[in-house]
């Protein structure tokens, strides 16, 4: 990880202007974050943000400072930055577009010529979408150094679950966002504490993996931001502090064998069960991938555990065996074995969570948008533990945190905190569509402290690292206010139709799959797919999987074999983009695609009951993914045939374009 250099000019105008930055860097970010995560035109810059002190350092790493003072120093962070909202984000694009002025993107493009109002920044700049400045992206990954987006160097790509013609897409980031990211996951805990007093006297459980990574042709890494931020120092050398006291060893987090890295974790986490006060995982399904890991293999870890040993034949990297057997397995523990032995062979895993770590509080999971899917199956494995969405983030920028932590999942709603980006909202019509505004609709966009409450938008950014009037796709509902700062529940992702894990695959993209396989497979037997829907099934396997209903027409006298519907399979799955065979090849964390052929006039019958349920007859079209479970059950009853793709498809690292090393 790169460092800033105190020296950088950048540096030197934020002391410069009102601090907003690393004041509070200096005191909150000290310790590292947890590992995750979701007015007027023309104001004057206003006096200086609140500052926090700063801690000293004891050579252990604790600061000297309370920790009940230090979070309530940061909760009072919270409160002046959401009490005078939009004077923060007048001094956010003020600064964004200072230090950015020469920029090609504003300077020779747009013409902005060292402006930094917000009238003239609205007026000049267009509302973007990645495919406007791919081309931009594509010559920094080749190599050029000229100052295109940002005037800091780009650092690396931060790799999306976002597409863009099938591939991730990558975004520009710079060494300080990494300071910037740490400043919003330490804010995490202190708001926590407010709710589950007394985290600090144990230990979380998380799940944490990285994921492949490779290089652009111009040598930039390229990988998702928490794979960086897990190779980081920042997180590597984090002083000791209790908030992020964690079960697993660094090296087990850090081993790119997903198996080996799955089973460490687990094991330290038996072996600290006691400790264990908050168990967690990025999204809901990795957590829930990480309880079915542990029913397949509990008896291989048992007797790691009753042996106080590795199995040599199951843990093969060196750095994870040394740590797991120098930090954690200090000696064979028979008792401990026979306890986990005894509650993983009864019949019911209901409440697993509790037996094994008694002592847990909440469940640390993203579980708003498409992972509410899995909140019943977190249910029953938990007991009903509060399930915790804590942060609101992407690979394009961090937004916000939610200030309620132990909500209802259904009532999450996080607040956007000012200093992270310069934020505006596109009201959702929806004839809205991805292409170019027109001037009415940019007028439209309305800032961070004039949306309307109920009110849908469209989130825009304009980040440090260069993204401008940027399109993230995410729509979000105003839920409330935290003194004058909007707090936001996240709706969805714009036309994304499916989704497992991290892949989001739209119905564009879903048509020209099906397209595709019936294309390669079905024409030469007279055959069609005469109407077809789509269902995310997580609830028949783990991991989950993408699930197409299809009903045909056939023309042809000979019957279809049951291999060529396996190869349908396997060409939709081909066609799908690469964040998809990603989950399906290296992160193992969606199954194979099922196609279930459905009898003739099932698709009536399915039209009928949405008739019968008030849809207009007139305006009714084929849904193409389904969600409501009696929906799902009508298409079951109808399936005469069903099969799966025979093996994965095919994926590597990078982009398909890119001829590099790759790194795992």
């Amino acid at each position: 990880q790169t460092e800033i250099p105190q020296t950088n000019t950048h540096t030197k105008r934020l002391t410069h202007l009102p601090p907003l930055l690393p004041p509070l860097l200096s005191s909150l970010t000290q310790t590292s974050p947890p590992p995750f995560f979701q007015s007027s035109q023309n104001k004057p810059i206003t006096a200086a943000m609140p500052e926090a002190p700063k801690p000293t350092q004891t050579s252990n790493g604790l600061t000297t400072i309370a920790i009940a003072e230090k979070n309530k120093r940061t909760l009072q962070f919270i409160e002046d930055v959401t009490s005078n909202p939009d004077d923060v984000q007048t001094q956010v694009l003020h600064e964004i577009l200072s230090r950015n002025s020469a920029v090609e993107y504003l300077h020779h493009r747009h013409r902005l010529h060292g402006a930094t109002d917000r009238r003239t920044f609205k007026k000049l700049l267009p509302v973007i979408s990645y495919e406007d400045i791919h081309p931009d992206i594509t010559r920094i990954a080749n190599g050029d150094t000229s100052p295109i987006l940002c005037s800091s160097p780009i650092s690396e790509f931060l790799t999306s679950s976002g597409t863009s013609a099938g591939e991730r897409k990558l975004m520009p980031t710079i060494a300080e966002e990494m300071e910037r990211r740490s400043l919003l996951y330490s804010l995490l805990m202190p708001v926590m504490s407010q709710f589950v007093p007394g985290l600090e006297k144990g230990k979380g459980m998380y799940f944490l993996f990285i994921k492949s990574e490779s290089k652009t042709p111009g040598g930039l890494p390229a990988r998702p931001v928490l794979t960086s931020y897990y190779k980081s120092s920042h997180f590597k050398n984090r002083p000791f502090d209790p908030y992020t006291n964690y079960t697993s060893p660094n090296e087990t987090i850090l081993c790119p064998d997903s198996y080996q890295s799955m089973y460490s974790q687990l094991l330290c986490g038996l072996c600290q069960r006691t400790q264990v006060l908050r168990v967690g995982a990025v999204f809901a399904s990795g957590f829930i991938r990480a309880i079915r890991f542990l029913e397949k293999h509990w008896q291989l870890l048992c007797r790691d555990i009753r042996s106080g040993t590795l199995d040599p034949t199951v843990i093969t990297d060196p750095a994870v065996r040394e740590a797991v057997l120098t930090k954690v397995l200090h000696r064979p523990d028979p008792e401990l074995a026979d306890f986990v032995e005894s509650e993983c062979r009864k019949d019911s895993w209901q409440g697993i969570i509790t037996r094994l770590w008694p002592n847990t509080k909440y469940v640390d999971v993203i579980v708003t948008g498409t992972m509410s899917q899995y909140i019943p199956t977190l249910d029953f494995y938990s007991n009903g533990l509060p399930l915790v969405c804590t942060m609101y983030a992407s690979s394009e920028c961090y937004f916000g945190v939610n200030l309620n932590p132990l909500c209802k999942p259904s009532e999450v709603a996080y607040t956007l905190i000012p200093t992270m980006a310069y934020f505006e909202f596109l009201p959702v019509h929806r004839n809205n569509n991805n292409g170019s505004l027109n001037e009415k609709e940019r007028q439209e966009l309305v800032d961070l402290a004039d949306v309307k409450l109920g009110h849908e938008y469209e989130l825009v950014v304009t980040t440090y690292a260069g993204l401008y009037r940027y399109r993230v796709g995410d729509v979000l509902r105003v839920a409330g206010f935290k003194n004058r700062a909007p707090q936001f529940n996240f709706i969805c992702r714009k036309n994304v139709v499916l989704s497992i894990d991290s892949d989001k695959t739209d119905e564009v993209e879903l048509q020209g799959a099906v397209k595709n396989a019936v294309d390669a497979h079905l024409v030469a037997f007279g055959g069609s797919v005469a109407e077809y829907t789509s269902y995310a099934d997580t609830k028949t396997t783990i991991p989950g999987h993408y699930v197409l209903y299809w009903e045909l027409s056939v023309k042809g006298t000979t019957a279809i074999p049951p291999s060529v519907y396996e190869d349908c399979c396997l060409t939709v799955e081909e066609s799908l983009n690469s964040v998809y065979r990603q989950g399906r090849v290296s992160d193992k964390s969606i199954g194979p695609l099922e196609i279930k052929i459905v009898e003739q006039g099932t698709f009536d019958k399915l039209m009928d009951y949405a008739i019968s349920l008030g849809a207009s007859i007139n305006q009714y079209k084929t849904p193409r993914c389904v969600k409501f479970e009696p929906i799902v059950e009508l298409l079951n009853s109808r399936v005469e045939g069903s099969y799966f793709s025979p093996k994965c498809p095919k994926w590597v690292p990078g982009h398909k374009q890119w001829s590099n090393n790759v790194k795992n």
